[in-house]
């Protein structure tokens, strides 16, 4: 059996950047573990790393606001500490757009809403917006700007912060958890597939697999879409868009792909989703033309972590295990509070962010 102060189950982008939070902290390398079979390879992988506290607001999610904005802050500092090491972070100002009438009036709408909630979004004329994204088609119903609106590319900032968290001497354990070990109300460690590992504190930032470590958490998986092409780059930053009341988005990446996004259902088809596929292809061409001569590379489906009230579970359970899971579609932008969060618990059982609407407990089976 191993012994660490601090044992990770999960080495997804909560997991990766909890560990990294922690190093940051002073905690040394060495007495950190992540426990995961296959570091960075699910929802992750598929995530389109949008850090849009502003544009989720459509969402109606209001106990997440204040939390998506604060994380949205820490990531310039987060990045920071990476030096020298590209993410993808690119702080152009995201465009949403509207191809039709109804769309405007629920952009309208939206924009009202943000407005009311004190963010900074400003009306364009689509002329204006041309001006500035040429591959625009000409047939939109209205355009607004969001400029405090960002995007990181998951996989390579997944990527960084493993080299970065290998170089500093974080152990990785390449093994699936099977179980927590109690004593009363203490979770005193890991049980995996060949082994057992003992830490001061444990926590469970497996996304869906939180369940199976015996959590009373009411976790669904809800799937998404995402295709990645290449070719010309049609736009410069991304653009979402509603096309008769659906969502598409379009990311503009910095190793040359462009992302294209995402669908959400709840179904029992594992890989993607033929309809899905026709859709967001059909959507994003109408939004940006050009969409049509690009190559397809890959078309991806990715088990997001939901939870019923679409609120993440973050918080302490027993005296020293911290849940850190249930991100839904917010996971790469609530990852750097979900990261401070888990450290303040970690390390000090305590935090001054407001989590008491993501109380692990809210929804015990």
């Amino acid at each position: 059996m191993s012994s660490f102060e601090h044992v990770i189950v999960g080495a997804g982008i909560i997991g990766l950047t909890t560990a990294f939070e922690l190093t940051r902290r002073g905690v040394d390398p060495r007495r950190i573990a992540l426990v995961d079979p296959a570091p960075a390879s699910g929802a992750t992988n598929v995530a389109g790393g949008m850090l849009a506290p502003a544009a989720e607001v459509q969402y109606r999610q209001e106990p997440l606001y204040p939390l998506m904005l604060e994380s949205a802050a820490l990531y310039p500092s987060l990045i920071a500490d990476l030096p020298g090491i590209e993410v993808g972070y690119r702080t152009e100002s995201t465009f949403v757009v509207a191809a039709d009438r109804a769309d405007a009036t629920h952009l309208r709408e939206l924009t009202e809403h943000q407005h009311a909630h004190g963010m900074d979004v400003d009306r364009l004329t689509l002329r204006q917006a041309r001006a500035q994204e040429p591959g625009l088609s000409p047939q939109l119903a209205s355009v607004v700007e969001i400029p405090g609106d960002h995007q990181v590319n998951p996989r390579m900032f997944a990527a960084a912060l493993l080299r970065e968290l290998a170089s500093r001497g974080v152990t990785l354990v390449r093994e699936q958890a099977t179980a927590l070990r109690w004593e009363g109300e203490t979770c005193v460690g890991v049980e995996t597939s060949t082994d057992s590992l003992r830490g001061d504190t444990i926590y469970a930032c497996n996304g869906l697999g939180a369940s199976a470590l015996g959590l009373p958490l009411n976790l669904r998986p809800v799937r998404g879409d995402m295709l990645r092409l290449t070719g010309r780059m049609p736009v410069g930053r991304v653009v979402r868009a509603f096309v008769e009341d659906r969502p598409v988005y379009i990311i503009p990446r910095t190793d040359g792909t462009i992302a294209v996004g995402a669908t959400s259902r709840e179904d029992a088809r594992v890989r993607p989703a033929v309809d899905g596929v026709y859709t967001l292809l059909r959507d994003a061409i109408r939004v940006v033309p050009a969409i049509e001569d690009c190559e397809l590379v890959e078309a991806l489906v990715g088990n997001r972590p939901g939870t019923p009230d679409d609120l993440p579970y973050l918080g302490l359970r027993g005296e020293n295990l911290v849940v850190s899971t249930g991100y839904f579609r917010h996971g790469i932008l609530l990852a750097a509070l979900g990261a401070r969060v888990g450290a303040d618990l970690g390390l000090d059982r305590e935090t001054t962010v407001d989590i008491s609407d993501c109380d692990p407990g809210r929804h015990e089976l």
